[in-house]
């Protein structure tokens, strides 16, 4: 079941420690609880001893503990840990800060396992989130335990304002019956009260009052005779206080109740829970007016404290995201046609350097340095700076003038961060991308604005940091539709999605078919068919490259030998080309992998070649080629795919486990018109020269006319691949050969 703020309600208690095994002296737990009670009981008003305190912490620990771990992480169980610290009676105004401050401080260390056997109640799969994550974590616990604490204050508000609305109800029925039959027994009550009481006129004039109330307001002295209720006005009452009270002197209403605001003598101030009952004559007429009143200051203050904690950031004491998204949804739900607002989304470029290279206490004084600049660039009420992360910080404005006022936030908050910070007798570099968002309320949602800020700080980034960029729906639409594929890939390869299409290699000398490239595609359900270019860059950030290359290679040797068994005049068996991605290489299972694929499809590794484009070999150490020459000799090809386009010395091909090189279309586009351009002519007779030299043979991508062709051939080329032989197909149009231009 929820609370009535919405968040869960749960069983707390030291009882739960039924839940866990029996500690030993050497368990974090128990140290951990231990911290916890030397920090936190001299600052309770239990009564329980320092001992019992800290058993009753100890399965609180561990509920907070296994919460740190959860998979997935779930929140709850510090709500409950929150309210049992309330019943425990941690309710002093410096008792939560400690309690948070111990979390803070040692959770996340007495949570992580020092081996596998310290977890044996651990869920098959599950792994310890690491460090950065579980420091996210740890502060999700530390705020839902204040949410938790707070709750439960406010509970035992309700009910200490029910026991007085009761006590209320029988002081006014004891003081009616006094007034009709006994003034003594109503005097009895009157003193007797420990809560405030007084009378007053229905001119608003206090008649009398006991010692609790005048004690609340500092003295009988504060109550002098002519003393008046209207003169308690504060300017923090609540709206319609005045009209509530005007209701109640006039008979229109038996009693109210508010929380009050009132100012003593001396310029302090108190807080009530102030209810006001009407009293009548036995004919029924409003004769005076009854008032209660409990001190709450102090728990108005915590109340306050706690507030300020929860929607503050610790390090810095900027808002935090809480208080920045309640803030951003009051400005979205406004629905002011008129009021826009901006958003602008900001990151540190390099942070994380800072704090692996000179520790976390550095990173915290500059995120601290960083945040006073960013505050020193809000200039007007309706702009607001928050941390909502370790390095990201959130800025919000709004006005008419919205979309301009964001983007000069954004470059006064650029110029701020251009000094350097000096840390610890460091000069820092400050550097940062920001997204800025703008809109009007009403016509977009908090989810969108943030996403769309996040996809533009991020193309800020891309664009090389340092810098702000407007937020555009086109980027964003291409950006979420890279998400979109990238979260379909792993269904696609399992429904059976992707396709492969072959592209002929054609022998120059005699124009007969040699092999194919194989072309892997996805059939996509929404989009069509898609190219490798649209879909193997997501597979390679993914680490999906690895199972789905190994599909192609299966799909491709399967076909290989479908093609070989096809032969009835039993010529040179047709090779196949498959490519093969920097992932795949650095996988440790790619020879035998490879090796398996060969022997299932029962196909001979001369018929196979693998593609390695030459940016990923340029500068691989020899344990990087080590598994590219075990394929070599095997016999398997390798082809050094896009020659030239890389940096390489034409020397370091002496050490490379190739046997062909595929030069890339770029050399050759000089020559698919007469009269050929003369340099790409040389160059390409310099690396024909040079590759046959090293007996390499050569492979030219990109051929799309006849003229192309033919110097390619003059010039010994080996084999070419292009649109003027065949564009990319099934494997039964492998030998249908186009042989015209490609238009």
């Amino acid at each position: 079941m929820t609370s009535e703020s919405g968040g869960p309600r749960c069983e707390r208690g030291a009882g739960d420690a039924a839940e866990h095994p029996a500690p030993t002296d050497s368990d974090p737990l128990r140290r951990f609880a231990g911290i916890w009670c030397r920090a936190v009981h001299p600052l309770a008003a239990t009564t329980m001893t320092p001992e019992a305190f800290e058993e009753y912490l100890l399965p609180l620990a561990h509920r907070l503990s296994a919460a740190l771990r959860s998979s997935p992480f779930d929140t709850e169980a510090a709500y409950g840990v929150g309210a049992a610290l309330v019943d425990a009676q941690c309710t002093e105004p410096e008792a939560l800060p400690a309690i948070l401050g111990v979390i803070d401080a040692h959770l996340v260390s007495c949570s992580t396992p020092a081996a596998p056997s310290r977890q044996p109640s651990a869920e098959p799969g599950h792994q310890p989130p690491a460090d950065e994550e579980a420091r996210a974590r740890c502060v999700r616990l530390q705020h839902a335990l204040a949410a938790g604490f707070v709750r439960e204050l406010r509970k035992r508000e309700r009910d200490e304002q029910a026991a007085i609305s009761r006590a209320a109800l029988a002081a006014r029925t004891e003081a009616e019956k006094a007034l009709h039959t006994s003034e003594a027994k109503f005097q009895a009550v009157f003193e007797g009260a420990v809560i405030g009481v007084g009378i007053a006129g229905l001119d608003g004039e206090v008649l009398v009052v006991n010692d609790a109330m005048a004690r609340m307001f500092g003295g009988m002295d504060f109550f002098r005779p002519g003393r008046n209720v209207t003169e308690f006005v504060h300017p923090d009452d609540v709206p319609g206080a005045h009209e509530l009270y005007r209701e109640l002197v006039s008979g229109e209403r038996d009693h109210f109740r508010i929380e009050k605001p009132h100012y003593r003598d001396d310029g302090s101030e108190l807080w009530t829970n102030l209810t006001v009952t009407l009293l009548r004559d036995s004919s029924g007429a409003p004769q005076y007016q009854l008032a209660l009143a409990e001190d709450i200051t102090e728990h108005r203050r915590l109340r306050e404290r706690l507030r300020y904690e929860a929607t503050h950031d610790e390090l810095t004491g900027l808002p935090n995201r809480p208080l920045f998204l309640e803030r951003l949804d009051q400005v979205l739900a406004d629905g002011d046609d008129a009021d826009r607002f901006g958003v602008c989304y900001l990151d540190l470029d390099g942070f994380k350097a800072v704090n692996d290279s000179l520790g976390h206490i550095v990173g915290d004084r500059l995120l601290k340095a960083v945040a006073e600049r960013l505050q020193g660039c809000v200039n007007a009420p309706a702009e607001l700076i928050a941390r909502v992360g370790g390095d990201e910080f959130l800025a919000l404005v709004t006005g008419p003038a919205a979309q301009a006022d964001g983007a000069a936030l954004a470059r006064r908050m650029l110029a701020a961060l251009a000094e350097p910070v000096r840390v610890e007798g460091r000069e820092l570099r400050v550097r940062a991308s920001i997204g800025v968002v703008d809109g009007r309320a009403g016509e977009i949602g908090r989810a969108e604005v943030l996403r769309s800020a996040d996809i533009t700080m991020y193309r800020a980034k891309a664009a090389g940091g340092n810098r702000y960029e407007i937020a555009d729906a086109d980027s964003n639409a291409r950006v979420i539709a890279r998400h979109s594929l990238t979260n379909g890939l792993p269904s696609a390869l399992e429904k059976g999605e992707f396709f492969i299409e072959y592209q002929p290699l054609v022998r120059l000398t005699d124009g007969t078919v040699r092999g194919a490239e194989a072309l892997v595609r996805w059939l996509h359900p929404v989009h069509g068919v898609l190219g490798p270019d649209q879909f193997i860059p997501l597979a390679e950030d993914t680490g999906l490259i690895v199972p789905l290359g190994r599909w192609v290679l299966e799909q491709a040797a399967r076909q290989a030998r479908e093609w070989r068994d096809a032969d009835d005049e039993g010529g040179e068996p047709l090779r196949v080309n498959v490519n093969l991605s920097p992932c795949q290489l650095s996988h440790p299972t790619l020879v035998s992998d490879t090796v398996a694929v060969l022997e299932n499809a029962g196909l001979c590794p001369s018929a196979l070649c693998l593609e390695v484009t030459e940016n990923d070999l340029i500068g691989a150490d020899e344990s990087a080629l080590r598994p590219l020459r075990q394929l070599a000799d095997l016999g398997v090809d390798i082809a050094l795919d896009d020659f030239g386009t890389g940096y390489s010395n034409l020397s370091y091909l002496r050490r490379l486990p190739v046997s062909t090189l595929k030069l890339d279309r770029s050399f050759t586009r000089g020559m698919q018109r007469a009269p050929a351009d003369p340099v790409d002519v040389k160059i390409v007779e310099g690396i024909v020269s040079l590759a046959h030299t090293l007996d390499l043979a050569v492979t030219v991508e990109g051929v799309e006319t006849a003229v192309q062709a033919e110097h390619l051939r003059g010039l010994g080329c080996d084999t070419g691949q292009g649109w003027y032989y065949a564009r990319p197909g099934p494997p039964e149009r492998l030998h249908t050969l186009a042989l015209a231009d490609a238009s």
